[in-house]
């Protein structure tokens, strides 16, 4: 029966409550100053603008979430799109909710704080330790301006710890507690979030994957489990720490292309086939060209291998020159190459060696897989022609030409096979935008391709088209794709000439799978880099533990008003890393030592321009180690009550140096009060510091 009165008990760490509205306070108050772009909104603001309008992009810098987690902050806010990140510094109009634009990522940064102070607890330490880790997060003023503008470190370095929680919160609760297998599915959420947010989320990942697998381990070997329980949890492991994470990896970019269907300013990254699917662009051109290529088809033929810009196979009214600059001779014959630019030159006919029409029949004959063809140049009706005379660029392979007949005992060689590598069927048909065919000469078995090296002068410096001889191989630079493509009506020079100058479109729409869109842009981003400057804030890893480098992420336009990335605490709460030697340390190791190994070590061998904040994912697993080895000193290794107080006492005079640290840097963190040429300049504690002022 039910008994009153009903009471609920409930228990509330007053710690942790404090250092979360600590945390909020310090993330979140006056988040909307400065009202002007800071360092990298400028890279990461058009990206948000872009998820607004739903135009396509690709950024090699990392997955979409984090992108997406930006954008959500600016659609909260009402955000538009509509704003130019043209530079540092420029002002946001009245209409843009600065705040909004910020909340997320100062949210997560915030979270991070109570989070450390949760994950030393589970790792099996005092709540004084936790209190100390958590305070060492909240007055870090790196961590602080990186939580509080537009970027992705903080929502990095939240899911990450989020991930370690919650396994240890699993791994600490009672067996037979089934519901602790919710912490374990969140820990797998968490993980594909983190490196959903940035690829260096990987690091933490397979570090947990790594401690999850040593537990698995010591489960086998404990015979007081059945084998039955240690099968189920290696089972519900598996499912929730390797196939949750890759699920929702892939959910990510579902969203990610849900949302941008409209044709964007990286469109010239992706296949023709992508394009083609991308609202506006190259749709607005291919849609309703004829599916199969048929003998008579009038194409465009697409580099696979043109990148980050495409290129067409391209034929002009200029020979090559009868001699190279290094003295060898050419066949003199009509320039090939690759151009990266709509011209009317890039249209070529498919035609039929054993007929001289050059329109498609009714019904149109579609060429198939292993069909030997003619390539007619539409403007100049040259045929596409190879021999065994070297190429201008690339002596080791054949020159490509268009063929004329100088009546010299040089024969036409103008007979190209149709290698259809990505077919389903050996009876293939060639179609138009889906099929990555080579092309292969007849004569010398030799494969037309791209070799990426520019000519001179007298080729404009368009790209150079060979015909090389591979014993195998599927690589992008041997394939073409046909990408704008019509039935040839005309069979007179000047009706097909003015037939090539007419557009090609009809309002019929093409779509190509998920998987196939998801595939190649993941293999987009892993691959193709865009061109990187040197940044007059770019360092060195080794730069960042000896603090040698900060960053000036905005001053105002006329005053000295400015925020600092600056990192004092790291010089403070440096300790060297004792020998593991009770139990409990060994997963304290392995978590804190080896997270800053895992964020740390893969930066010495990154050929990338790098900057301070690449260090504050490693510098977190350094703040959760520090209080944790104090108390393993004071309470293993002390056994003097003198040395015990003064263990207490420096620690409590650390403290108190990181506080003033963070107190005196204020106008630097949150880019308030301004100050004075000669106060800038006292805090000015490293030579190598670059903070900016004006003199008055």
């Amino acid at each position: 029966m039910l008994r009153l009165p009903l009471l609920v008990t409930a228990q509330l760490d007053l710690l942790l409550l404090l250092v979360t509205l600590l945390s909020l306070w310090t993330r979140l108050g006056g988040l909307g100053h400065p009202g002007s772009v800071v360092f990298d909104e400028v890279y990461y603001g058009p990206f948000v603008s872009l998820y607004m309008k739903g135009k396509f992009f690709v950024d090699d810098s990392g997955p979409p979430l984090g992108h997406m987690i930006l954008a959500l902050g600016a659609y909260l806010g009402g955000f538009d799109g509509n704003f130019v990140w043209s530079r540092i510094g420029a002002e946001f109009p009245c209409g843009v909710s600065v705040w909004t634009l910020r909340l997320l990522p100062a949210l997560g940064g915030a979270l991070c704080v109570p989070l450390v102070y949760l994950l030393t607890v589970e790792l099996g330490f005092s709540h004084l330790s936790a209190l100390g880790a958590a305070l060492l997060l909240l007055l870090e003023n790196s961590l602080i301006v990186q939580s509080r503008f537009m970027l992705l470190e903080a929502l990095l370095i939240f899911f990450m710890l989020l991930a370690f929680f919650s396994y240890l919160r699993f791994h600490n609760s009672p067996s037979r507690s089934w519901s602790r297998f919710c912490w374990l599915l969140l820990s797998g959420v968490s993980c594909s979030a983190a490196v959903g947010v940035k690829y260096m989320g990987l690091s933490s990942y397979l570090l947990l994957l790594g401690l999850a697998s040593v537990h698995s381990w010591r489960q086998m070997g404990n015979r007081a489990v059945g084998h039955l329980s240690v099968f189920i949890h290696c089972v519900l492991k598996v499912l929730c720490l390797l196939v949750v994470p890759v699920l929702l990896y892939v959910f990510w970019f579902y969203v990610h292309l849900s949302i941008l269907q409209h044709s964007g300013p990286h469109d010239q990254l992706m296949s023709s086939a992508f394009q083609a699917s991308l609202q506006g662009g190259l749709s607005r051109i291919t849609k309703g060209q004829p599916l199969e290529v048929a003998y008579g088809s009038q194409v465009t033929l697409r580099s696979s291998a043109s990148q980050p810009l495409p290129c067409w196979l391209h034929s002009h009214k200029a020979n090559y020159p009868i001699r190279y600059e290094d003295g060898r001779g050419s066949s003199h014959q009509q320039q090939v190459t690759c151009y990266p630019f709509k011209d009317v030159n890039n249209w070529w006919i498919i035609k039929d060696p054993g007929r001289q029409e050059l329109v498609v029949d009714t019904p149109p004959r579609p060429v198939r897989h292993g069909d030997v063809i003619q390539l007619v140049h539409g403007m100049t009706s040259r045929l596409l022609n190879s021999h065994d005379v070297a190429a201008p660029m690339s002596p080791q392979a054949q020159e490509v030409s268009g063929y004329i007949d100088f009546n010299v005992s040089m024969a036409a060689q103008n007979l190209w096979r149709v290698d259809i590598y990505n077919r389903e069927a050996e009876s293939e048909v060639w179609k138009t935008i889906r099929s990555e065919v080579r092309l292969v000469h007849v004569n010398t078995s030799a494969v037309l391709k791209l070799s990426g090296v520019a000519l001179p002068d007298w080729a404009f410096h368009q790209l150079e088209v060979v015909a090389e001889k591979l014993q195998k191989g599927h690589g992008s630079s041997l394939a073409w794709t046909v990408e704008e493509h019509r039935y040839g009506t005309s069979q007179e020079q000047k009706e097909r000439e003015a037939e090539l100058h007419s557009p090609t479109h009809i309002n019929v729409d093409r779509k190509i799978s998920f998987w196939s869109k998801f595939i190649e842009l993941q293999w987009k981003m892993l691959t193709v880099k865009q061109e990187e400057s040197e940044h007059k804030y770019s360092s060195s890893p080794l730069e960042w533990v000896t603090m040698e480098t900060n960053i000036a992420y905005w001053l105002h336009a006329s005053t000295n008003f400015q925020v600092l990335l600056l990192d004092p605490v790291l010089v403070l709460t440096r300790l060297p890393v004792s020998a593991e030697v009770w139990q409990r340390f060994v997963c304290l190791g392995f978590v804190c030592v080896g997270g800053w190994m895992m964020n740390f070590l893969p930066f010495l061998l990154m050929d990338r321009t790098l900057f301070l904040y690449h260090y504050l994912p490693a510098l977190c697993y350094l703040h959760l180690l520090s209080p944790a080895l104090l108390e393993h000193v004071h309470t293993h290794l002390l056994s003097s009550r003198t040395l015990r107080r003064g263990l207490g006492l420096c620690a409590s005079a650390v403290l108190v140096s990181i506080f003033l640290s963070y107190w005196y840097l204020c106008p630097l963190t949150y880019g308030c009060p301004e100050l004075s040429a000669n106060q800038l300049l006292a805090l000015k504690w490293r030579d190598s510091w670059d903070i900016l002022y004006r003199r008055r």
